[in-house]
């Protein structure tokens, strides 16, 4: 894999934490507006900049586009964010609940990602796709890294706990807990070895961020058909990722809750499903599954453990494996009439981050009739996934935590 060194743009340290936003899909617009709300140093108004315009602005119209890059020009024009001088990787930390993941931001090579080196395992919807092309395309930025896994190497590992070792140049902790450090590599013999070491590697994996690395890479071709002296080093032939080994990682559970019954009773709901499950009764107290095959299910105010039957999975397809196949195969359409989990309005998903207690209150308020608990997906799943050249199905992995954003950028040019 290639990867190299960039000189970054970043925030002077005493501004991080007042810079550093939450990535723009994890927030809407309004959301946004009321977190951005009173600090104009907010990273959000470069990412999601209809927050900075009039309520009711076309978040896709190209002033948004130009906003986001005047909002970005005038961090710079403040000295809020300086730019390195010299080529560097980054090394950054984000601890949450006491467990800790560290990854290296560096360039990846688009040609990596357009030749199928840099593996997926989501489908990418073509609106989203385009928004991020015109941030990318009109400001000329990788404004947020993509967040990307590689199969985790005893030599990489040792190079970055020596790195960090030293004094990280940001060191704070977010309004959601979880602890920030990055760490300044520029050490030439370092990053050497660190970009050899990647030279070694057969492949990474977007774990992260599918819509930006597909417009950061189709914007990067775009502008390397365009250029009729191409030379193959200018900064557009690369963009900005932070990498993590795999065995840092971990992928919360994406649980699923749904509007309604398709006209059935709780009783005959659990009578069709009996056929594909063992169903046992919980009762009030909660129940999240503890291995794959076991789903919680919470319906008409009980918990029940539904434990998938043999032939209703098929452990040698790394799809039909998976207890959402399971799910979506065995209840979802044959009994709820919910086909398509990207354009169905009866089907809602919630991260497990939220806990089951959210999903407890979506059905207990009437809003929602049943909502299920899914045993979440690991990472050796999602890479034979994409190694098999497969794509999952809608929202099955929630990774956190999730990356800051406006910590370092890409400049294009």
């Amino acid at each position: 894999m290639d990867i190299k060194p960039f000189k970054g743009l970043r925030p002077r340290p005493e501004y991080c934490g007042q810079v550093a936003s939450r990535p723009y899909d994890v927030l809407d617009s309004n959301e946004a507006r009321e977190e951005a709300k009173g600090n104009p140093y907010s990273f959000l108004n470069v990412v999601k900049p209809e927050i900075t315009l009039p309520k009711d602005m076309n978040p896709y119209s190209q002033e948004v586009y130009e906003t986001g890059k005047q909002n970005f020009q005038a961090l710079i024009d403040q000295d809020i964010f300086i730019q390195d001088e010299t080529d560097s990787l980054y090394v950054y930390e984000l601890t949450m609940d006491g467990r800790s993941q560290t990854g290296i931001v560096a360039c990846a090579a688009v040609k990596d990602y357009m030749e199928g080196r840099i593996k997926k395992h989501e489908l990418t919807r073509p609106d989203k796709e385009s928004d991020r092309k015109n941030h990318v395309r009109i400001s000329m930025l990788n404004a947020e890294p993509v967040f990307f896994a590689y199969k985790s190497q005893d030599d990489l590992d040792a190079i970055i706990n020596a790195e960090k070792q030293g004094q990280a140049v940001y060191d704070f902790v977010a309004d959601d807990d979880i602890r920030h450090r990055l760490w300044i590599v520029n050490n030439d013999s370092v990053i050497k070895s660190i970009v050899e070491a990647f030279s070694r590697m057969s492949e990474t994996y977007v774990a992260d961020g599918h819509h930006r690395t597909a417009a950061a890479a189709l914007v990067g071709n775009e502008l390397k058909e365009e250029n009729p002296s191409h030379m193959g080093s200018e900064e557009y032939n690369y963009f900005l990722a932070v990498h993590f080994p795999d065995n840092q990682l971990q992928i919360f559970d994406y649980n699923r809750v749904v509007k309604d019954l398709n006209g059935l009773s709780p009783e005959a709901f659990l009578s069709a499903i009996s056929s594909s499950f063992e169903i046992s009764l919980i009762g009030k107290n909660q129940y999240k599954p503890g291995q794959l095959h076991d789903i919680g299910m919470y319906l008409d105010g009980n918990w029940y453990k539904l434990t998938a039957k043999a032939d209703s999975y098929d452990d040698n397809d790394p799809i039909g494996v998976l207890d959402v196949t399971v799910l979506s195969g065995h209840i979802l359409e044959p009994v709820l009439n919910i086909k398509d989990l990207r354009t169905d309005k009866r089907i809602e998903f919630v991260g497990g981050i939220r806990g089951l207690k959210e999903l407890e209150q979506r059905v207990d308020s009437g809003e929602m009739a049943v909502a299920f608990a899914m045993y979440p997906v690991s990472m050796e799943q999602l890479m034979d996934i994409a190694d098999n050249d497969l794509i999952m199905p809608p929202k099955v992995t929630w990774f956190e935590p999730k990356l800051r954003s406006g910590l370092v950028v890409h400049s294009l040019v």
